[in-house]
């Protein structure tokens, strides 16, 4: 399935020696500085599939690669609750200095691979936190949500799939992906390339058995999917 990509912003929680971000190191192993679980899922499905994979570099407090690059929570001076008071003592040539070594970089691997070899699908991999500190009344549920703006292509298939394999699937939850959905609007929906947008819940995936759990759970959703897109395209 060399022709399927999976893109995962979010998958490491790497913050440079010359960055301080002046917070509690603990933070950084907890959901706001990393998708918990995402990298090694992320690695084995591309391995039990055969998917290129491309993966953020630098944790999401350090630059969010899942935001327009004008976004103003791109480099955030909050998450969760959580003051991040290294970022909020960033000026604008700090900014623009960080979006060019990580931000641009980043974009640019997605868009050079994309145009050297159009996938027939792009799989978008998150977690989620079952709880937000903010908001610890809302429990989120899902297992997994999918997440899509305009482009259902993919989305409906594997919603579908999803539930058909017994899994507690969310409808664009936890979150709207027609409220944040960046890096899949930017190379996916602008290349009108099919994508299928996954929110794993972050305590399923949490050790190497949930890792190896899930990705029995998703490679052949996945499969599925990329396989239907591949019949329409050839007009099966």
């Amino acid at each position: 399935m060399s022709d399927v990509l999976l893109i995962a912003d979010h998958a490491s929680n790497h913050v440079p020696a010359d960055i301080d971000l002046d917070i509690d190191p603990v933070l950084l192993n907890q959901h706001m500085a990393i998708d918990i679980g995402v990298e090694p899922l992320g690695r084995l499905l591309c391995a039990r599939l055969g998917m290129d994979g491309i993966f953020g570099p630098v944790s999401r407090l350090v630059v969010d690669l899942n935001r327009e690059e004008d976004a103003p929570g791109l480099i955030p001076s909050e998450s969760d609750g959580f003051a991040i008071p290294g970022n909020r003592l960033l000026d604008a040539e700090g900014r623009r200095a960080r979006v060019e070594r990580f931000w641009r970089p980043y974009h640019r691997t997605i868009a050079d691979r994309i145009a050297v070899e159009r996938p027939c699908l792009i799989v978008s991999l998150h977690s989620f936190t079952p709880r937000l500190s903010a908001r610890p009344e809302e429990a989120r549920p899902w297992q997994v949500g999918v997440l899509y703006n305009r482009d259902d292509r993919a989305a409906r298939p594997g919603i579908a799939a999803l539930r058909a394999a017994g899994i507690v699937t969310g409808d664009n939850e936890p979150y709207s992906g027609k409220v944040l959905n960046a890096t899949m609007n930017m190379h996916a929906e602008a290349n009108a390339v099919p994508y299928l947008g996954l929110e794993v819940r972050q305590d399923l995936i949490g050790d190497e058995a949930g890792v190896a759990d899930w990705a029995d759970r998703l490679a052949p959703v996945i499969a599925a999917v990329a396989d239907g897109l591949r019949k329409t395209a050839h007009g099966g």
